[in-house]
């Protein structure tokens, strides 16, 4: 029961200036993530904040 789980709620979207459309995350333990969908040829990918 030593296991944490984070659990991902959302805080909000935007779009870039490049265009991008970009989630942020939260988990109540306190991380964060940012997930980045790039306007055309590659796949979405996320950033675990500090």
């Amino acid at each position: 029961m030593g296991d944490h789980v984070h659990i991902r709620l959302k805080d909000g979207m935007e779009v870039s200036a490049a265009g991008e459309l970009v989630e942020t995350y939260h988990c109540p333990c306190g991380s964060t993530w940012t997930k980045i969908y790039p306007v055309e040829g590659r796949e979405p990918y996320t950033v675990q904040g500090p």
